[in-house]
């Protein structure tokens, strides 16, 4: 019995409780009703806070959500940010216990909001799934807090100079379009250093690595009125990597590739012919390819200029070969000449009678020379075995013989050349800061 007694007091106590919640939340909610009609009474979104008097403040911070990718062909990037914005609006002070109110974004339109828009931006997405995406919060003193969740396509001006070994400057520009800096001025929140966060996390590039991010506050001046203009760079420092196996590392391949013919044989011209031309013919391609990422610009890359050293390595490499089948060829003609010579003082010297054998004699030096015999005199050298003398890397004429003095130097000045050339531009554009200065705005109409 004692049981059923504590069981009804139990229910009638929840019951009690229940009923003052409910009684408490519709209070509540009647309150913040009764707030928003006497804050929107006779409240004109026409007219921006302090209107016909003082300058109205907005203070404005950002929170990248996502940043990247970054184009180099269209010189712009993109990024997803959450875009806050707070000034004082001394109509909506209220009275009352409630300290802030938290409000959707249907009451946005119902408020005067800063016509912010971002300067050199492309294209701006204002997330609206599943609904707008928007934060808007009314503080008991008449301070405001709008947030909105953007992407922003922005450009970004580059000088492609360094490439690849290039820093740029990425500019993000907004302010009032309409008001000028005597009705808005715009002022960074947290102030210059941590008024735009980055978070390590949210950084999705493949070819930058974003170093940081540095933070302005510009006048604008146009033919229309000064305007307040906030300005962020974010410092995008290029990756290496993918340019040094993709294409640095090929063309060194290639030119030591072209440096190898200096030890194959003079005489054996067409594989000396086939790499000569095969090396820069890969040249050629691995120029081509390397330009393909980037835009077309009127001025020599860093890239560029290592490229067009690599392609006169290899051209020299072959301008080299055709100066010694030149010269071999120049020599040969001499030696011939010279016995030409020989034969004829011999054959005046021996002072034989015998014409028919001087004759045969002469037929069989012309024989010589005509199918590339491997024996200056009869006897003075064995006979070479018929598999060698139709060999390409054989020589037609004995004394011709060994290595070119021209290949001699080839084989030690071009390596050493290229191993300094190597040394001389990487030191010059590690060791230099090729981060780009942030550009001052230029006005315009």
């Amino acid at each position: 019995m004692a049981l059923l007694l504590l069981c009804c007091i139990l229910a009638c106590t929840s019951g009690i409780n229940l009923s003052n919640a409910t009684t408490n939340e519709k209070i509540y909610s009647d309150n913040i009703t009764r707030i928003l009609d006497r804050l929107l009474d006779g409240y004109d979104n026409r007219l921006r806070p302090g209107s016909g008097g003082g300058v109205t403040e907005v203070k404005t911070d950002i929170f990248v959500t996502s940043f990247g990718p970054v184009s180099d062909v269209e010189m712009e990037y993109t990024m997803d940010m959450f875009f806050r914005q707070m000034w004082v609006d001394e109509r909506l002070k209220f009275e009352g216990s409630i300290e802030i109110l938290r409000l959707n974004n249907l009451m946005v339109d119902k408020i005067w909001t800063p016509d912010t828009f971002f300067r050199n931006s492309k294209k701006s997405i204002s997330h609206n799934m599943t609904t707008p995406n928007k934060l808007f919060r009314i503080m008991k003193n008449g301070t405001v807090l709008y947030t909105m969740r953007l992407t922003i396509s922005a450009e970004c001006p580059m000088r492609l100079m360094d490439f690849p070994m290039d820093g740029h400057a990425c500019p993000l520009k907004f302010g009032s379009y309409a008001y000028t800096s005597s009705e808005i001025i715009f002022t960074w929140r947290k102030g210059l250093t941590a008024s735009v966060d980055c978070p390590k996390e949210s950084m999705s590039l493949l070819q930058y690595d974003l170093v940081g991010q540095t933070l302005s506050s510009e006048i604008f001046k146009s033919n229309t009125g000064h305007y307040s203009v906030q300005v962020v760079h974010f410092h995008l420092q290029r990756k290496l990597g993918y340019y040094l196996i993709q294409t640095y590392i090929p063309l060194i391949m290639v030119v030591v590739l072209s440096q190898v013919s200096f030890w194959i044989n003079k005489e054996s011209v067409p594989a000396r012919t086939v790499a000569g031309i095969t090396t820069v013919l890969t040249m050629t391609t691995l120029s081509i390819s390397a330009r393909q990422s980037l835009p077309k610009v009127a001025y020599a890359t860093a890239m560029d200029w290592f490229i067009a050293v690599c392609f006169a390595f290899v051209s020299s490499a072959l301008v080299e070969f055709a100066a010694v089948n030149y010269f071999a060829t120049l020599q040969a003609h001499r030696l011939k000449k010279q016995k030409a010579r020989q034969d004829k003082l011999e054959v005046l010297a021996t002072g034989s009678d015998d014409e028919d054998t001087s004759d045969i004699n002469q037929q069989g030096s012309l024989k010589r020379r005509n199918h590339s015999v491997c024996r200056s005199e009869a006897g003075d050298a064995p006979p070479v075995p018929i598999f060698l003398q139709q060999g390409s890397a054989f020589p037609q004429i004995p004394q011709l013989a060994g290595t070119s003095p021209i290949d001699k130097y080839a084989r030690i000045l071009f390596p050493l050349a290229f191993g300094l050339f190597n040394l001389i531009y990487w030191y010059i554009y590690l060791a230099k800061d090729t981060m780009e200065r942030p550009r001052d705005m230029d006005p315009t109409s």
